[in-house]
């Protein structure tokens, strides 16, 4: 029997950086690739070298993360970077099995003749988490090689975030690529044209990405109803840039978002990871919040439906929050303030086409896109880690409560899938209610199509479409971290139009 030879590790790792050749480029099916917006806040982490750590680039399986690492490679060779100095390894590749980062490294030293241990370079290990005890290895180059600028990647998003949070503290930098937002599906798809910006996107009002504010300087729809086509077919399909372009997934997502991504996760993934013992208890409670996203639950229900502890269904709900499937939202009281113990809460999916690949896709009349779209709302404003409530009380609830640096509630929307409040506000009583006892003044509610504004009790309600405020989050987000960056840096960069600032 042969054994694996140097030189054919070597052939590999020149195959898989065909930069190094004399056209400086990524794959030609790549270059065709439209960049993911998330691209202009990755590269300038890629490049940083003023804080001695590795990038690790997590995020749930299928958004980009691979296609984003080679968009990054072109842009560094767009920029004049040497080729040979950019080094990109696929981990999991039978031929690496059983190597460690070090030895990778002087393999790639004989296959491009670059000193690695003198020279700076930068380094992809793209799926790391087929090497084992990965993390230890990483934190080693970025304590012994300074001038190595570590990227690595990988699809067990529950896996990097662990190991990475454990291990690599003070060396590791997470990056979180989330599924689409509704601004990059229509990014990437080349119709922002949908959207007449006006000025510029509205801009977060507040302190750090606080609420959508009244303003004239939202955006607006072309045509509503060719826009809320879209927003619909982003709430069915619309999380995975590969299923946005194809017809045959959209056609059966539960082939491909199901069998290979949700059931990877649970089947493979996090029992691995947490050694999770039944495998239909966790897929079960999964299904189960999943219909129920945007629904307010209870561990007590939970747990007398299926049987199950709550103890055991309290670390479930947190395996599915750590490979990136749900997010928690818990709530507050009439006078928003936080409940000690935490029996009631909401469970959101972080990207509502799970649910087309779990169930059905629905159409726009059917009763459940209310709360499709408002796990849409939810799912753009998780891309900023802003910490986000709900209110509920004994004769009201809001969806959406933002609490400032005070603890005390600054911002409130409240997400409707219907223009029926537009014509009749007062009949927001619990907002009004809730509002009034915080001394809100400007809350937002969405609508299906109408744009207006009413005042009830002295309270202006700003009334904007579900799809033109997904829109404007996802816009803001992304264009935001790049100003706060750029800000960091030069106290003169600009800033986002209209009063308030990011």
């Amino acid at each position: 029997m042969e054994a694996i030879s140097a030189e054919d590790i070597v052939r590999r790792i020149q195959a898989e950086n065909p930069w190094w050749g004399g056209d400086r480029a990524i794959g030609p099916a790549l270059r065709e690739m439209k960049p993911r917006p998330y691209l202009g806040l990755f590269l300038p982490l890629v490049k940083d070298r003023s804080v001695r750590r590795a990038l690790v680039l997590m995020g749930p399986r299928r958004v980009g993360k691979t296609v984003m690492t080679y968009h990054a490679i072109q842009a560094m060779l767009d920029e004049g970077i040497a080729a040979e100095a950019i080094c990109y390894f696929s981990v999991d590749h039978p031929i690496y099995n059983g190597l460690s980062l070090e030895k990778l490294l002087e393999h790639y030293q004989l296959a491009s003749g670059v000193d690695y241990r003198t020279r700076e370079v930068c380094v992809f290990f793209d799926e790391i988490q087929y090497l084992r005890e990965w993390e230890l290895h990483l934190k080693s180059l970025v304590d012994h090689h300074p001038n190595i600028r570590c990227v690595a990647s990988g699809s067990a998003a529950a896996a990097l975030r662990l190991m990475s949070r454990e291990s690599g503290a003070g060396r590791f930098t997470d990056f979180l690529l989330p599924p689409l937002t509704f601004y990059e599906y229509l990014h990437l798809l080349s119709k922002n044209d949908l959207v007449v910006e006006g000025a510029s996107p509205r801009p977060t009002e507040g302190r750090a990405m606080e609420a959508l504010g009244v303003d004239e300087d939202w955006p607006s729809a072309k045509n509503i109803e060719e826009l809320n086509g879209e927003f619909l077919r982003y709430l069915n399909f619309g999380g995975y840039p590969e299923v946005i372009f194809s017809p045959t997934i959209q056609a059966d997502p539960a082939r491909f978002i199901k069998s290979d991504i949700i059931d990877k996760v649970l089947l493979r993934d996090l029992p691995s990871l947490y050694g999770i013992a039944d495998i239909q208890e966790l897929n079960h409670l999964f299904t189960t919040l999943a219909f129920n996203t945007a629904n307010e639950v209870s561990l007590e229900e939970l747990s007398q439906n299926s049987g199950v502890a709550k103890n055991t269904i309290k670390r479930y709900i947190e395996y599915l929050e750590a490979a990136f499937l749900i997010k928690t939202v818990h709530r507050v009281d009439h006078n928003a303030k936080r409940f000690r113990r935490a029996n009631f809460f909401k469970a959101y999916l972080t990207n509502p086409s799970m649910r087309a690949a779990l169930f059905s896709p629905l159409d726009a009349e059917d009763n459940a896109v209310a709360r499709l779209a408002e796990t849409s709302v939810f799912s753009q404003w998780f891309h900023s880690e802003t910490p986000l409530y709900y209110g509920r009380w004994r004769r009201g609830e809001v969806d959406i409560v933002h609490l400032g640096p005070e603890q005390r509630a600054d911002w409130v929307v409240e997400v409707k899938w219907t223009d029926h409040f537009c014509d009749n506000p007062d009949e927001l009583k619990s907002l009004i209610s809730f509002c009034k006892e915080n001394g809100l003044k400007r809350p937002t509610v969405t609508s299906k199509t109408k744009r207006a504004q009413r005042e009830v009790d002295s309270i202006h309600i700003e009334f904007v479409p579900a799809s033109v405020y997904c829109y404007t989050v996802g816009y803001n987000l992304i264009q935001g971290k790049k100003l706060r960056r750029a800000k960091s840096k030069d106290p003169g960069a600009p800033r986002l139009p209209g009063k308030a600032q990011l």
